[in-house]
Order: structure tokens, then sequence, then C-alpha cells
């Protein structure tokens, strides 16, 4: 397994996402996931499942030291009357004294970003959580996150083959943050792609795999693909046994001409300003 290290977090660069997992359901793959070698969990208030990761971390023979839990506090959370109770509601969820990251989810156009920033910086300091970072802000909004002073180590968006996000990652790189993909394989968009399929031919591996592989390939970018099927689990950490060729990177760089977005809310920020 690859771990980056970012501010001093050292962080598997593939980890387990479990949005849309049910409860029980995630339980029932965090389990089997830290089974097969996982350390990297994300989850999020707005999942309704933290009381089932906690489960299964709480119930795994592993050290909770080595296991890099994420949870996110949701946009509705955000003013400072509600942040801190539920954080701490989640901490309760996820039966721990703190998680190693803390994100904001979503950006809240009700609330000004230096409101949940300072939130969010009190969370850290409080010992609610190691470190600290935000999802789905552009570079505008993450203009303001860093006036405020906080010291994010990532920006989790939405970040795979098909969809363009050179401003953002350019972004990102410069101020030294890194990126967390969720919908690493555009929700199974790159299914049937030619250019993966190709490519993944080649090594005797699937277009899914080629698109993580690509992703975590690059420098200070984590991927956090979702399965609800535990045969899926093995199949997605198994990538640090090739390595994509100069040549094969850019080709898959092509696709971004696509500019595939599957996460889309109405609450979303303008893209534009990505």
């Amino acid at each position: 397994m690859k771990n980056i290290t970012i501010q001093g977090a050292v962080i598997p660069a593939l980890g387990l996402g479990t949005f849309q997992l049910p409860d029980a359901v995630a339980q029932e793959i965090t389990a089997a996931a830290l089974s097969e070698g996982y350390r990297h969990i994300d989850t999020a208030q707005i999942y309704q499942n933290e009381a089932g990761v906690g489960t299964a971390i709480k119930n795994a023979s592993i050290d909770r030291e080595k296991i890099f839990l994420t949870t996110k506090v949701f946009r509705e959370n955000l003013h400072k009357k509600d942040f801190l109770p539920s954080v701490e509601e989640s901490l309760r969820k996820l039966k721990t004294d703190h998680v190693d990251l803390l994100l904001i989810h979503w950006p809240n156009r009700n609330v000004p970003v230096a409101e949940y920033m300072e939130q969010l910086m009190e969370a850290q300091h409080k010992g609610y959580t190691k470190y600290i970072g935000v999802s789905n802000h552009t570079t505008a909004l993450l203009d303001q996150v860093l006036a405020t002073g906080a010291d994010i180590i990532t920006n989790q968006v939405e970040y795979h083959p098909l969809i363009n996000q050179n401003k953002l990652h350019t972004y990102l790189r410069e101020k030294g943050i890194s990126l967390t993909a969720y919908s690493p394989i555009a929700q199974g968009k790159v299914l049937g792609n030619p250019t993966l399929k190709a490519i993944g031919e080649k090594y005797g591996k699937s277009e899914v795999q080629v698109s993580l592989r690509w992703l975590v390939q690059q420098n200070n970018v984590m991927a956090i693909p979702r399965t609800s099927k535990a045969e899926r689990l093995r199949d997605n950490i198994n990538l640090f046994d090739f390595e994509l060729t100069a040549d094969e990177v850019k080709a898959i760089d092509q696709l971004k001409q696509d500019n595939i977005r599957v996460v889309n809310p109405s609450f979303a920020p303008d893209w534009d300003t990505v």
C-alpha cells in the first residue's frame, strides 16, 4: 500500500468510501475492508452510517491508531451553534474520542466560510480531530478557507479520468494540499472506455483498476472508491503491482476532455469558479 505524507499526516493513498451504504451494510463492508488490508476509512454525518463504521472499527482486532478515519460535517450543521454538538454526536456514533480527519462536507451559502472554519479549527483544538480539511470547495472558496489561517491537508472532490480538474489540482499542488478523489470511477462510467480497457488488458487489470492506479500514481492524490460488494474490495486495493507508463498516463489524461461530472446537487457551489 502506498502512503502519502502531507503536513505530518501519513495516509494510505487508497481508502474505502461509504457513501450510500446503509448502516448495516457499512458495518459489514468496513469490517471486510479492514480484513483485506484497508486502513483508510471515509464516512460522513449525512451518510447515516457512522455507527456501523464505528462498530466495525471497534470490533476489528486492529489498533485504532493504525486506522485513518475521516468523517464530514454536513452543510446543515455548519452554523456555530450546531457545529461542535454535531461533531460530538459523530464521535459517539463512531465510538471513538477522535477522528483522524474532519472535513467540511459541502459549503453552505448561508454560513460564512470564516464562521465554519473557526469551528473546524476549534474541533481540532479540542482534540476531536487530528487534521482538518474541506470537501467540494472551489479555488475561490479555498482562498477564503486559507485566509482564516487554517492548516487544511486535503480537499475531497469528484475526481476521475473523465472530469477536468486541472485548475483545482494545480491550485492544491501549489498550496501543498492533497486531493482526495471521491467517485473515482465516475460511478461506473469508466467501464467500457476503450482507452482504459486497452491499457488494462496489457496488465491483466480492469478499467476500474486502471482508473484507480492513474489516481494514486499522481503526487498527493488519494482515492476512496465505494463498493457494497466485499469481493470488489480486493480488486480495488490490488493496484500496487503495476505502474502506468508516461504514455499511458498521457492517454488517460486526454479523457478529461469529456468533462463528465456525476455529483452535482442543487446546493453545489459554482463549479465554474473551480
